[in-house]
């Protein structure tokens, strides 16, 4: 299974640095501080590359014992700020993965179809089936976030979400969903240089949306749904963790550790053989 440590640091240390808690504060939260890492940027690039290694090996056999017959899953749900990183999470940590268990979901501005039901049934609907992980970028936590922050239904209605979403995951993780929930945490001072490197580059000119500045305005309005969303929805079962996002390599040491934590204590296995391996052995050396 690998080693749990790597240059002494724990991957339940780790874990342990980000959990939220209740009564924490989400302006406590450093951005930025490595406060975990093995080394420098250098030394947490390679030892995050051995942490990756692993979590693809765990995560091939979660998919085996899924083709199998086993029923548990992963499930990690990204949020954050505009220009957080969910996409370069996704691409440098998750696109390590055997991409044949592996089902990526972005949450975009409700369908039609998708308003005529309760805001939890588009969710539900991308759930991960047994031996799968899914990647949730944005999640059913948009209802009490931007709903809130803009004002998209009364009070009455978001307020009571949080309930909700409580016993929604309550339920997913009862039927053996394994979720992690990161928010990645970036400064405002960060989302503005990082918009400024989208504006500077024509190659990415295709990843900056003029509304992200329109949303921007909005900050300190976030933060305090954010604090909301944290402190009322971070439960024993599916707790949040604040990933330090203005460094990116940091921010990818902290997410692989975090789910290589949760692959360790699901310690998923390869299924036996439902043949007779000699007796294929047999036949597959008398074969032409």
């Amino acid at each position: 299974m690998g080693n749990p440590k790597v240059r002494g640091v724990a991957a339940s240390d780790v874990v342990d640095a980000v959990t939220f808690r209740p009564g924490d504060l989400l302006a406590d939260r450093s951005t930025g501080d490595p406060a975990t890492a093995p080394g420098d940027r250098a030394e947490t690039e390679a030892a995050t590359a051995g942490i990756v290694a692993e979590l693809a090996g765990l995560q091939e056999q979660l998919y085996a014992e899924g083709v199998g017959g086993g029923q548990r899953s992963l499930l990690l749900l990204l949020q954050g700020m505009d220009t957080s990183g969910k996409d370069g999470t996704v691409r440098r940590v998750v696109g390590a993965m055997n991409p044949a268990g592996v089902r990526i979901t972005s949450f975009k501005k409700p369908t039609p179809e998708e308003l005529n039901h309760d805001f939890l049934w588009r969710i539900d609907k991308q759930l991960p089936s047994p031996g799968e992980v899914a990647v949730f970028n944005r999640s059913q936590y948009e209802d009490v976030l931007v709903v809130r922050v803009h004002d998209l239904v009364p009070e009455t209605e978001w307020s009571g979400r949080y309930d909700k979403i409580n016993e929604f995951e309550r339920r997913v993780v009862d039927a053996g969903t394994h979720l992690i929930k990161m928010m990645l945490h970036i400064s405002k001072d960060e989302q503005k240089e990082r918009l400024g490197e989208r504006l500077a580059d024509p190659t990415k000119h295709w990843k900056y949306n003029a509304g992200d500045l329109t949303e921007r305005a909005f900050w300190e309005d976030y933060q305090a749904a954010y604090q909301d969303a944290l402190t009322k929805c971070s439960t024993d079962s599916a707790p949040w963790y604040v990933v330090p996002g203005d460094r990116k390599w940091y921010r990818d040491w902290v997410v692989a550790n975090l789910l290589v934590h949760a692959l360790r204590e699901m310690s998923p296995r390869y299924p036996p053989a439902d043949f007779d391996v000699a007796e294929q052995k047999r036949l597959l050396a008398a074969a032409d």
